[in-house]
């Protein structure tokens, strides 16, 4: 299919290992020696990724101790880095350096959506984008998109160019009404476009999941809830990479354990997993990734993911931990819940669609008391 690429699990370089507020240099280097010693070398990353971390970590790490061909390597144009369509090339010249290499791999407009879309036309980022690729500064162009399958048909149709898809896929969003990854997926499909999947473990839920799900997949006798997760999405048809945003060498080894030799769930796999799906539906936790979109503009500096995380494990394990991390740890110096002013900046950046103020006023009553 694409002729650089080997395997099908890629690293996504959004939640590395970290030491701080820095990279742990030393964890990344093994994670990046072991996905390339076991035959991967997919990379995925962007600007935004750990406030810009993320691209020099692979400068350091991967780019400087490996030759260029031994990687493959993704970059995503993301809207919130470019004004007017002058801005859109220094851009992607300031990522290549970040990064330290010559040319991208793969080059994503990020995080596509009806109104983002209309942001990137305005701009003419996609014509740009194809004009750097006739240039080879970028082999293969694409999108990562998070909206309503309708949205990702319209933009197929109109720019038949686009030659991969990333799109949100996991066993308890595949047929969510608001994710709509199922629907996304024929989509792709029907257009005979490639699949990238992101947040197959939907940002850890389905790696460690509650007791009352987790009987499901113990019943199973073998493999972690993540490989169960991740294999369900690598096995969807039309995928041709699976992202796993890896944090340890522990995550890593786990992950190569599965999927070097893949093979995808049977019937009584599919069958455990849905009923995990069945006991998250039955918890009504807030379906955040903590993909942390959301806190990038917020004025009043509140780590809306950690915050949410607080209340989803007080729901589940109703201990004392979640009270001492909401105060003592996500609040201690930033903005607490009840300091939301309503402005709507994170929602409108969240590819989940959450409803976060309300969800921000669920979280004061039950920390802020």
């Amino acid at each position: 299919m694409f002729a650089s690429v080997q395997k099908n699990l890629g690293f996504g370089c959004m939640r590395l290992p970290m030491n701080g507020d820095a990279v742990d240099y030393d964890e990344f280097n093994k994670m990046i020696d072991a996905f390339l010693e076991n035959g991967f070398n997919y990379f995925d990353t962007a600007h935004g990724y750990l406030d810009g971390k993320s691209e020099t970590a692979i400068r350091d790490c991967l780019v400087a101790r490996y030759p260029r061909d031994r990687f493959v390597l993704t970059e995503k144009l993301t809207d919130t880095y470019f004004a007017a369509e002058a801005d859109v090339r220094p851009f992607f010249e300031s990522q290549l350096k970040l990064c330290g290499v010559d040319y991208f791999d793969f080059y994503l407009m990020h995080a596509q959506s009806k109104d983002i879309f209309a942001h990137f036309k305005k701009c003419r980022a996609y014509e740009q984008a194809l004009e750097l690729k006739k240039e080879g500064k970028i082999k293969h162009f694409g999108i990562s998109f998070h909206d309503t399958a309708d949205v990702l048909d319209t933009i197929l149709c109109e720019y038949p160019q686009i030659e991969v898809v990333q799109i949100q896929l996991n066993y308890v969003d595949y047929n969510d009404p608001a994710i709509q990854s199922r629907l996304c997926l024929e989509v792709c499909n029907k257009h005979r476009k490639p699949v990238i999947v992101m947040e197959p473990v939907k940002g850890g839920h389905l790696a460690n999941l509650p007791a009352e799900a987790q009987k499901y997949i113990d019943a199973l006798h073998g493999g972690s809830a993540a490989s169960y997760a991740m294999r369900f999405a690598a096995g969807c048809e039309g995928v041709f990479m699976t992202l796993s945003g890896m944090s340890n060498l522990a995550q890593m080894t786990d992950n190569l354990s599965y999927m070097k030799n893949f093979v995808p769930l049977d019937a009584r796999e599919h069958a455990a997993v849905q009923n995990v799906c069945n006991v998250f539906r039955s918890m009504h936790m807030i379906e955040c990734t903590a993909c942390r979109y959301c806190t990038a503009g917020c004025p009043k500096n509140i780590s809306i993911p950690d915050l949410f995380a607080c209340l989803n494990t007080k729901n589940i394990y109703r201990d004392w931990n979640a009270d001492f991390y909401y105060n003592t740890v996500h609040t201690k110096n930033k903005g607490k819940a009840s300091d939301c002013i309503g402005c709507g900046k994170c929602e409108a950046a969240c590819p989940q669609h959450l409803p976060i103020r309300d969800l921000l006023r669920d979280v004061a009553k039950s920390f802020e008391k």
